[in-house]
């Protein structure tokens, strides 16, 4: 049990830093979260042997941080601790899954007691295989290509979440397959058989929004000539996936909020709401937090919305990944326009893997598309592919949200410059590692860094000396 990592949540910060000594004096490693959604995103990132967390706090309480915490990392056993104990909240506590029950004032020895038995009751942490080829096996989906960490971590968030209904946010720029996670966790499901709901936010104009999502009656404005169930109605008993939720206003992110915590909807014109079951679904390829400080994007819907957040990872964050999915899609339309090719060129293979793919795997699958359709030999070569200037400019369009103001203009270009920066940054570093038989510290040396600063760069760009890089 020694060095253990806990965390611990409380939204008074005299009783978390008291927490704090208490467990550290044991030599346990203590981490502090002040509410319900910092510990979830922390919980997100990291692995815990046991959370203690508080049964009243504002936002999101204990009870909810609990059933989350089951998703996230079931194995995880879970300590409330509350200050208005009654027999009904600790048999509610306990039927969540809570393992212990403590309720205010307590004594350090009773705080070290129950945190020391919680912590001998868990079982071993079970090995971490590489899932990527079974999520596709069980889910009959084999869209899903890579093998990379950060892809490993996003098959294991779907196979937490899906058989649950927790409302779900998946974030990633365009390109990176938010509507694929989306049908992915639908699939795996126990609303499978039930209606899958698509609603791309960005198609719709605001003033038809509210009517395609909520419903209408007959009459109820200019050209409601017939009543017309929304999609939250179409989708009842399935799931409903909004993608790009960033660009629905805030008036329908009011009525947003209400559906979800009230579980019906009120088709404009109606005077009765109508119940729903649904799974939500939502995606954004924008910063909703930064929405969120900007006064643009509600704060309690936000919240509401990142019950399980899953973050896709751009390309240029999993450039493991590359190979096998220039292979995938090479298969695929060789098979599809019924071309024999033996596979690629060296030069041709050298030119994207330095190609930023601003467009994510999106791009990749239309440039090996348009490469096999040109190709004239046996090979893919360099002039198949045809990645001419444009091509950069589109996919940037693609990703690139368009400035409203100087402040967005000024964030806008130094997201675009730092972009431009990554290829010759890991060439760069790549090239002093090779020179170096893969030594950090000789490589470091070689180029003028000191060692934590080259180490962070290899981090940056997920390269380990370990296992070099194939491609």
């Amino acid at each position: 049990m020694k060095n253990a990592r806990i965390l611990v949540v409380d939204d008074e910060t005299a009783i978390r830093e008291g927490m704090r000594r208490i467990l550290e004096k044991r030599e346990f490693r203590v981490d502090l979260a002040a509410n319900g959604h910092a510990a979830l995103e922390k919980l997100q990132e990291d692995d815990f042997d046991l959370v203690i967390t508080d049964l009243k706090m504002p936002g999101m309480n204990g009870l909810e941080v609990l059933k989350t915490i089951k998703i996230l990392q079931p194995d995880v056993p879970v300590m409330i601790i509350t200050g208005y104990a009654t027999v009904e909240t600790a048999v509610e506590a306990m039927k969540t899954g809570a393992f212990e029950y403590l309720s205010k004032p307590f004594t350090p020895e009773q705080v070290l007691q129950k945190a020391c038995k919680a912590l001998e009751s868990r079982p071993p942490m079970p090995s971490r295989e590489p899932i990527g080829r079974s999520i596709r096996d069980t889910a009959g989906l084999d869209f899903f290509i890579g093998e990379s960490s950060q892809m490993q971590k996003v098959y294991r968030r779907i196979l937490q979440v899906a058989p649950t209904d927790s409302t779900v946010l998946i974030s990633g720029e365009s390109g990176t397959g938010k509507e694929l996670v989306a049908r992915a966790i639908h699939q795996n499901s126990p609303r499978r058989n039930r209606p899958f709901v698509a609603v791309d936010c960005t198609s719709l104009a605001e003033s038809l929004l509210e009517s395609e999502l909520f419903g209408h009656e007959k009459g109820s404005f200019t050209g409601a000539t017939h009543a017309r169930s929304g999609f939250f109605k179409v989708a009842d008993g399935g799931t409903l996936f909004l993608d790009e939720i960033s660009n629905i206003g805030l008036s329908t992110q009011a009525k947003l909020l209400r559906t979800l915590q009230q579980r019906e909807v009120t088709p404009i014109g109606a005077t009765s709401p109508i119940p729903i079951d649904i799974r939500l679904v939502a995606a954004s390829n924008r910063n909703l937090k930064e929405m969120m400080t900007a006064k643009t994007f509600r704060e309690d819907l936000y919240f509401r919305l990142n019950t399980i957040p899953i973050n896709l990872p751009p390309l240029r964050e999993r450039r493991g990944d590359l190979h096998l999915l220039l292979n995938h899609f090479l298969n695929k339309f060789t098979l599809a326009l019924g071309k024999k090719l033996a596979g690629w060129h060296p030069e041709a293979l050298e030119l994207l893997r330095r190609h930023p793919f601003h467009g994510n795997v999106r791009e990749i699958e239309n440039i090996v598309e348009r490469a096999v359709v040109l190709a004239e030999g046996e090979m893919i070569r360099v002039e198949d592919l045809e990645l001419l200037p444009t091509t950069l400019d589109e996919s940037m369009e693609e990703t690139a949200q368009v400035p409203r103001n100087t402040e967005e203009l000024k964030e806008e270009k130094k997201r675009l410059r730092e972009q431009a920066v990554l290829p010759v940054e890991r060439a760069f570093i790549l090239n002093a590692l090779r020179n170096n038989g893969w030594n950090i510290s000789r490589a470091a040396e070689e180029v003028g860094m000191l060692r934590p600063n080259f180490q962070a760069l290899l981090k940056k760009q997920n390269i380990s000396a370990r296992e070099r890089p194939e491609f």
